[in-house]
């Protein structure tokens, strides 16, 4: 039959995309049809080898509503037969079409093409080499596992260049990767859909056929087709917009041409966006694209922006090589952010600051999100890893590198001793586990990719890349940066080559050092106890692989090449002495050390490991918890470990708490955020004994004396740290059962909810929190109606966060079946499964039910992503946490 219009019949014949039946009736049930973008018709061009700069894919999108049946005419020259493995589509399965060229360089003779393909339907593929006669492909042979389709001909193609044409079904799917549709809600309350993409790590082959592998680079030149009213946005900037010549009510864009770049980062949008732009000090013009009627809430990313982009290009001595920076809210967005180059996408709540109504939290998440996905533009971008095996090269990188770039912008964040606690004691829970893995790991299948986006690729990645800078020096870091950047631009590279820069620029063993730290799982045990010989001390250091299930019996010895700092009470802000520790045992002599003066290990909290104190050289550094002469980002190593080490039984809980009591001054606002998560830990592996109830006072006792220091409301002169402590705090107490806290909370609820005095934002979770966790049905309700009415998707993320800490059995179900409605979006099911989890004893058991018997309802919305495997986390962590704690005691 003829494709064009024969072929758009039997779609539009057999599923509406709006009112989902299955009649012809789509072009009268539709009353804004313009709202709904199908993908008609696509060219795809490549020639030249994988390195040559001159190499490019030409792509032409072309977008119109549905009801715009004249654009089928752009394929109606080919005639086929529909292929009968397709079927009647879905009535939940909108379709594209598409018609690609590529043109191509033949260097082996051959009769197969074998490409990248997922969900996708060829219906048509032909060769023609230059200046001979087209032939026809006579078989499609996909191969769905690997995710690849090999192409077959009747006569062998010969070396030389050619024109490869493939016209083919795909699917405008709900999984939020690949080519996928956004629902979202107009400020008059209309649902419109975005046509959007997602990529990264192996889902362009999800939109079209393709080599879909890093190292293949090329251009990309982008036209789009779409409704003259919707905005349209890809990589490059717009070089020419006109009416389109069949229908006024459709423009065509065309964007410049791209650098040369792989096929992961390629990204196009077609919506009805705001934006507010503004140009960085180098010239670069910046935008952030918010939903309609929200513009203000797109002036705080843009602020970071424009701040990020000429750090970055000083840091790295190397510009930003495109004209323009796009960053865009994504209703449905699976990612926290995706690095696309010149056009970032994020989730709404990573990038979009109302003024009045977001909290502190939130700035400080979307300042770090921003300089993150921005570093990607050079780090990933400009230079891009080899093969995922070196995906930690990207994330650890831009992981570290965040904190850097929010430290310059916003120095009174403190980020740096905030990143101890949300990176780097992170990481190390994790990879403290029998079952870690290493920070390289060899990727095969593309299912495995989704697998190494975890806290040792981002987390672990970031902490060592800061360690190493540490042992560096920034000059000399900063040196290797621009060599390795220079060197490898626009191309792509393996963790080798980032060593082989620093080792060249700063002249230390830079391989040597950091394969212990890559290419090996775990980290060590720093056991050290001192000597005191006349005015020295003398210290005796052992490395032991630690592990959170005790101490370590395997039967080999691994060993890590280990930066040793060492610091004193002369001068706890500068190092004493600096050592690579590159064997099991090391002794070594710190000359004029007083038998009064403490030594602490891991100066700044920057080596990558835990350190375990004989008893006297513990109870030395007591007193400088107590009197802060310690500082901040070393008393939360110091006590951190302590937990750490009591939880895998080395030492006795006991002990721990003992110097928990030196913390009763404390006033930073990480320590205590560490101090909360142990004893929060702490709380849930004691939740099934009779000692439950006695954690809970030691909670209050401890918490108290600083909840009474800083109040509720702000006081002149404080900050944005005194603001985020205030929340911790008060949340704390309040979940802790705390009666004055309690009080206060409810009655400030009530205010709020009766509009009298509408809470703060930075309040609102420690509120929301206290009175579920004693609430009732009436109070579910409540947040629920709370949730319902909220126009801000962070306020609606914040009372998702917190449901579950509702602690009734039926109150339970009732937030878990909330959960899969269509109120929550799909992206933050698992928050609110999660918050169950780790709400209490109850909820721990009835999420984990939940997710068994939904299992394949989740597994069929989240299609084996990354979404998946970190819902199995939060339900199935908190189990083993509870089958280990045995340790402690």
């Amino acid at each position: 039959m003829v494709v064009a219009l024969l072929r758009c019949s039997w779609l539009l014949e057999r599923f509406c995309f709006l009112c989902r039946t299955g009649t012809a009736c789509c072009l009268k049930c539709c009353p804004a049809p313009s709202n709904v973008l199908v993908w008609v018709a696509a060219a795809l061009r490549y020639s030249g080898s994988e390195k040559d700069e001159s190499s490019r894919w030409k792509i032409f999108f072309f977008f119109a509503p549905w009801k715009h049946v004249v654009m089928w005419e752009l394929i109606d020259e080919v005639e086929v037969e529909m292929p009968t493995s397709l079927g009647c589509p879905p009535p939940c399965a909108p379709l594209f079409l598409m018609l690609m060229t590529f043109l191509l360089q033949v260097k082996h003779a051959t009769n197969q093409i074998v490409m990248n393909c997922a969900d996708i339907d060829i219906i048509t593929a032909s060769y023609a080499p230059e200046g001979d006669e087209e032939v026809h492909a006579t078989g499609f042979n996909y191969q769905n596992e690997d995710e690849k389709v090999t192409l077959s001909f009747p006569s062998t193609l010969q070396k030389g260049t050619g024109t490869l044409k493939i016209d083919f079904v795909g699917e405008l799917n709900d999984k939020m990767k690949g080519f996928y549709r956004s629902k979202y809600t107009t400020p008059t309350g209309d649902t419109r859909y975005a046509a959007v993409t997602q990529f990264e790590a192996t889902d362009a082959r999800r939109a079209f056929p393709c080599w879909d592998e890093p190292a293949i680079k090329a251009t990309f030149d982008i036209s789009l087709v779409v409704p003259k009213d919707r905005v349209a946005l890809s990589n490059m900037n717009v070089i020419d917009r006109k009416p389109y010549p069949d229908d006024e009510n459709l423009v065509e864009v065309k964007f410049a041409r791209t650098p040369i770049m792989s096929t992961y980062l390629v990204a196009f949008v077609v919506g009805e966006y705001d934006f507010v732009e503004t140009r960085s000090l180098d010239g670069v013009l910046v935008r952030v694209y918010t939903p309609v009627g929200k513009a203000e809430q797109g002036k705080f990313a843009l602020e970071v922006a424009a701040k990020t982009l000429p750090f970055y290009k000083d840091y790295f001595n190397v510009p930003y090589p495109l004209p323009k920076i796009d960053l865009i809210a994504i209703a449905d967005f699976a990612a926290g952010a995706m690095e696309n180059w010149g056009l970032v996408t994020y989730r709404e709540t990573a990038l979009l600051i109302d003024p009045k109504n977001s909290c502190s939290s939130s700035r400080q998440w979307v300042a770090l999100v921003v300089g993150h996905e921005l570093a990607h533009q050079w780090f990933g971008n400009l230079v891009t890893m080899e093969w995922w095996t070196h995906l930690w090269l990207n994330e650890g990188f831009a992981s570290w590198i965040e904190y850097l770039c929010v430290d310059h912008c916003f120095p009174e964040y403190d980020i740096w001793t905030q990143f101890v606690s949300a990176d780097y004691t992170r990481a190390q829970e994790l990879d403290a586990l029998d079952n870690s893995h290493p920070i390289e790991v060899s990727v095969g299948h593309p299912s495995e990719v989704d697998e190494i986006f975890d806290a040792i690729s981002y987390s672990k990645g970031a902490s060592v890349i800061r360690m190493l800078h540490d042992y560096i020096g920034d000059e000399d870091f900063r040196k290797g940066m621009n060599l390795y950047l220079t060197k490898f631009l626009q191309k792509n590279a393996a963790t080798e080559d980032l060593w082989e820069s620093l080792e060249k620029a700063s002249g230390k063993p830079i391989a040597a050092v950091m394969n212990t730290w890559t290419k090996q799982m775990g980290f060590p045990l720093i056991y050290v106890e001192a000597e005191q010989v006349k005015d020295d001390k003398v210290l005796k250091l052992v490395q032991k692989k630690f592990c959170a299930s005790g101490p370590y019996a395997g039967e080999d010895f691994p060993m890590w090449m280990v930066p040793i700092s060492i610091c004193t009470s002369d001068d706890p802000t500068s190092a004493k002495m600096q050592v690579l520790m590159d064997k099991p045992e090391l002794t070594l002599v710190l000359k004029d050390v007083k038998p009064d003066q403490w030594v602490k290990l891991n100066l700044g909290t920057v080596g990558f490991y835990r350190t375990q104190y004989s008893p006297d050289m513990l109870e030395s550094l007591i007193p400088a918890i107590k009197d802060l002469s310690l500082p901040p980002v070393d008393r939360l190593g110091l006590q951190n470990d302590l937990f750490s080490l009591a939880r895998a039984g080395i030492i006795s809980t006991v002990e721990v708490l003992k110097v928990m009591e030196a913390f009763v001054n404390e006033p930073n606002y990480t320590v205590w955020s560490d101090l909360s998560c142990n004893l929060e830990i702490l709380s849930t592996l004691l939740s099934h004994t009779d000692f439950y109830e006695e954690i809970q006072v030691f909670v209050k006792d401890v918490f108290s004396p600083i909840g009474e220091r800083l109040g509720w409301d702000p006081k002149p002169g404080e900050g944005h740290l005194d603001a985020l402590l205030r929340g911790l705090v008060l949340g704390k107490l309040g979940k802790a059962g705390h009666k004055a806290t309690l009080e206060e909370a409810r009655r400030r609820f009530k205010d709020h909810v009766e509009g009298k005095n509408i809470l703060s934002a930075d309040l609102r979770s420690p509120v929301y929190v206290t009175i579920l966790k004693h609430g009732d049905s009436t109070t579910l309700d409540t947040m629920l109606k709370l949730h319902k009415q909220a126009d801000m998707q962070e306020e609606k993320n914040r009372i998702e966060r917190v449901l579950g800490a509702i602690s009734q059995p039926e109150l339970i179900q009732k937030v878990l079946t909330f959960a899969l409605s269509e109120e929550v979006r799909p992206q933050d099911t698992v928050s609110v499964i999660g918050g169950v989890a780790g709400g209490s004893k109850q909820g721990r058991k009835a999420a984990w039910k939940f997710v068994r018997d939904n299992w394949e309802e989740l597994y069929n919305r989240y299609q084996g992503g990354f979404l998946i495997s970190r819902l199995i986390k939060v339900c199935v962590a908190l189990r083993m946490a509870l089958e280990i704690s045995f340790y402690w005691f």
